[in-house]
């Protein structure tokens, strides 16, 4: 099974921005779905952003989207996270995960229960 180790998080202020890198221990491309989760504390695991083979077959929150984006870097087995203005509402525990192909719209699917495979998260923290 494949393993995750995410890191990049951190403190910034609102509108700064940070970098998630999420380091898989075998090859992804075109075998599992990825994607970045995020828990705030008393909420729900929600689905950030998705992505299966390029960004044409992504994934975004309407909350993130214009500001967070998706990638992926095929040779070295990590996805990243670009999170851009960030928002107080954005803190919370963000965690990279994979799982086998569901596609729905031509991206993968953003619910966590379809994902079995995921890193132990990085803090990010947003303060106005």
């Amino acid at each position: 099974q494949v393993q995750l180790v995410d890191s990049g998080g951190g403190s910034v202020q609102t509108g700064g921005s940070l970098r998630l890198s999420c380091a898989a221990s075998e090859y992804t491309y075109g075998t599992y779905c990825m994607g970045w989760f995020r828990q705030a504390p008393g909420k729900e695991r929600e689905g950030v952003a998705t992505i299966y083979t390029s960004a044409s077959s992504t994934y975004y929150a309407d909350s993130v989207k214009g500001r967070f984006t998706i990638s992926r870097d095929n040779d070295k087995n990590t996805l990243y996270l670009q999170m851009n203005s960030l928002k107080p509402e954005d803190t919370g525990i963000y965690y990279c995960a994979a799982g086998p192909i569901a596609i729905s719209g031509g991206s993968c699917l953003p619910y966590p229960s379809t994902y079995p495979y995921w890193g132990q998260g990085t803090q990010v923290t947003v303060s106005s």
